[in-house]
């Protein structure tokens, strides 16, 4: 918790028919009132916000929300908290988000497994044969702290989800099942609440606010209840409801590919593979079954067994608990005495995008897998989510305060729909590389899917459904042949044709990637609340393999780390990153300087403009690593800035603005989402009031102010 009590001392811390009815064209008219009159009706039924869906980009959102004094509840189909592992993989962008959330990302990493039992991707014949290839997709780099303060996390999304509950109930929040709920009281909702087994039914926009009408189930029977709200957030997943009744369609490429994904628990098979061949991934390839395994936590034994399914050839109900662990018995290829299935269900791999993340005038807005579903690969489904609700967080509480008008959040579509749109196609590549393995080994997915289509849409579909089924399982038989001993192997010429592929495939990186750092770290936002300049670099196209991230100032980007001390304190020791320079508690922009004459003349024009546009603003200084003299008299009479020294581990380290590429009498503007707003790589030619006024006005949109 260290690093947080730094941060901390810091910022003072420093199912019925579902309906809708479109918004009038009054309400229409309303889209540039600005600030928190949007949410001040005077209506104390009214909640600010609504956030449909209890996963982690909702539970993320809440907290952000909370924090930020922005009143908000949640609504979860479901009666329980589900208990599958689901997503596990926590790219360097979510776990920095994570450092601030009162030490979440060192809660995670404490309870994660070891890394040395997760960085591998393991090819194999079964879990106890021969080893056809592995990839460690861990680089000293990634552990050095040198371009992100904290490192990847390996944590099921349910452990995951524990931990962000206890963080609300910190927060005050209480969890309410429908069961519990004592009168109705319809049409009020309390802040702070996350009510179980409230399922939508139907979304009504007025002139002021948004009703969600809601089912849940009290008593054995079934009841409704209405709520209000000034925002609502569908963060209800790849299904989302809400999604459905605001009438928005994904765009892309759906069905890729079917799977079954069986839950289960085998101490023995943890064990095993912890002490003989430790990994995330577990390919298998063999000619009883063909299947990935997902070790979750190699040491409780709890794993995830994703099996390819082809309905309507194959019914779920095939998978029965004996099945699967028969199943389970021919991937390990020896006895194990405790396997426990604890759950079997199908699931689809799309790779799709909403055709837009905002509708009814910016009232209704959808983040996460709601707003866009990727395949598994590169894990960007559920870390793109919790960034969607960093980004939308901030603005959402700048409405609130009145620090900007509610048309901002036109910029959460302009800025986070991109990138979901380029994580959707670097996704489908990753996934696409993965094919490459059994391709290599004579398993031609696009065969057994072209196969599949015929037998279904083609020719065919005309057969009775027991020759169908019987001609799809021999193919696939045929198909797990060319994986029999007799062919694989390095005396078969074919077989070593085979293999030598593979290996190649491996050395040359083009097999399933799990880290993008490149992408991870420096997604840009290229339109938005920036502003723009000729000398950023054009994102360059995703190319399905890993590329290593290379700091940058660029508008649009995330702020670049680096360690620094807070002077007084410097001689402490006690160092921070660039990062918790920002607060996640307050909205609050940040102006980066070098101590130049120039550049406190612009810290000045900066405090005395944001003052004057009711922005708030805090300057930071940042010192060469052997000077420091402090800022009081350069800045006097304004007291709203932090000296901050550069904490270089040798003398050939780049200084800061080396790392930014700018000059020392360069400035950045940074967001309260950590992202650069604006830029003067140079230093700003002309009159700094006025370009700062440009800047604000560029950033916040026009406000009703003399300047």
């Amino acid at each position: 918790m260290a690093v947080f009590r730094v941060v901390q001392r810091f910022h003072g811390y420093c199912n019925g028919n579902s309906t809708i009815k479109a918004f009038s064209p009054a309400f229409i008219q309303k889209r540039f009132l600005s600030d928190s009159k949007v949410f001040s009706n005077g209506d104390d039924t009214v909640l600010p916000v609504l956030i449909v869906g209890a996963g982690p980009v909702g539970l993320v959102l809440s907290i952000l929300l909370t924090k930020l004094g922005v009143k908000c509840a949640v609504l979860e189909k479901t009666k329980n908290f589900s208990k599958h592992p689901q997503a596990h993989f926590i790219n360097n962008r979510s776990m920095e988000i994570f450092r601030k959330l009162d030490g979440l990302a060192e809660e995670i990493q404490r309870y994660q497994p070891p890394v040395e039992l997760w960085r591998k991707f393991i090819y194999c014949t079964s879990l106890s044969g021969s080893i056809l290839g592995s990839v460690d997709h861990m680089q000293p780099q990634d552990f050095e702290e040198v371009v992100s303060p904290v490192s990847v996390a390996h944590f099921s999304q349910y452990k995951l989800t524990r931990l962000l509950l206890k963080q609300l109930e910190n927060l005050n929040f209480e969890v309410c099942t429908s069961e519990g709920l004592e009168g109705h009281n319809h049409g009020i909702l309390q802040e702070r609440q996350i009510l179980m087994g409230h399922e939508c039914l139907s979304i009504e926009g007025s002139d002021d606010y948004v009703t969600v009408t809601a089912s849940l189930s009290k008593d054995g029977k079934y009841q409704e209840r209405n709520f209000k709200c000034n925002i609502l957030v569908g963060a209800d997943g790849a299904g989302s409801t809400v999604r459905k009744l605001v009438g928005i369609d994904m765009k892309g490429e759906r069905e890729l590919q079917k799977l079954v994904s069986v839950h289960f628990l085998s101490r023995d098979l943890g064990q095993y593979l912890l002490n003989e061949r430790p990994g995330m991934l577990f390919f298998v390839f063999n000619t009883e079954a063909i299947g990935v395994l997902v070790a979750h936590d190699l040491k409780q034994g709890e794993f995830v067994f994703q099996i390819p399914f082809y309905p309507p050839q194959q019914n779920i109900e095939d998978f029965s608990p004996k099945m699967c662990e028969e199943l389970i018995l021919k991937l390990v290829s020896r006895q194990l005495g405790d396997i426990e299935v604890v759950d079997i269900k199908p699931w689809v791999m799309h790779a799709e995008v909403a055709e837009k993340f905002l509708c009814l005038d910016n009232r209704v807005i959808l983040a996460g897998d709601a707003a866009h579903r990727f395949p598994p690969a590169g894990g960007f489904g559920m870390n793109t989510g919790i960034q969607d609700s960093h980004n939308l967080a901030w603005k959402v509480a700048s409405i609130v305060k009145g620090i900007a008008p509610f048309s901002i959040l036109s910029t959460y579509e302009m800025e986070r729909r991109p990138i979901a749109i380029f994580n959707t196609a670097l996704s489908v590549q990753n996934f696409r590389a993965a094919m490459a393995v059994p391709t290599a080994l004579g398993l031609d997915p696009t065969v057994a899917n072209s196969v599949y289509r015929v037998i279904n849409n083609g020719v065919g579909s005309i057969l009775p459904s027991g020759i169908q089924r019987t001609i799809l399982n021999g193919i696939f038989t045929i198909g797990r042949a060319q994986l029999s001993e007799s062919i694989l192997n390095e005396n078969n010429p074919l077989g070593w044709s085979r293999l030598a592929k593979l290996q190649r495939i491996f050395e040359e990186g083009r097999s399933l990637q799990l880290q993008f750092p490149a992408e991870d770290l420096g997604f840009r936002y290229l339109e938005g609340m920036v502003v723009p300049d000729s000398d950023g670099a054009p994102p360059e196209a995703p190319t399905g393999r890993r590329r290593d991230y290379i700091s940058t100032a660029d508008p649009g980007c995330r702020l670049p780390h680096m360690n620094v001390t807070v002077f007084p304190n410097s001689s402490s020791k006690e160092t921070i990153s660039t990062l918790d320079l920002i607060s996640i508690d307050k909205v609050e922009f940040l102006l980066i300087i070098a101590p130049k004459a120039s550049s406190y003349h612009l810290a000045r024009a900066s405090l005395a403009m944001a003052e004057e546009l009711k922005v708030p603003i805090k300057v930071c200084i940042i010192w060469p690593s052997d000077l420091i003299e402090g800022s009081k008299a350069p800045l006097a009479p304004w007291k709203n800035y932090i000296d901050v020294l550069e904490v270089r581990k040798s003398p050939t380290w780049q200084s800061w603005w080396d790392i930014c590429k700018m000059s020392e009498k360069g400035a950045i503007l940074v967001r309260p989402d950590e992202h650069i707003a604006w830029r003067a790589k140079s230093g700003v030619f002309g009159d700094p009031s006025q370009e700062m006024t440009r800047v604000f006005k560029a950033i916040l949109g026009p406000k009703s102010i003399s300047l």
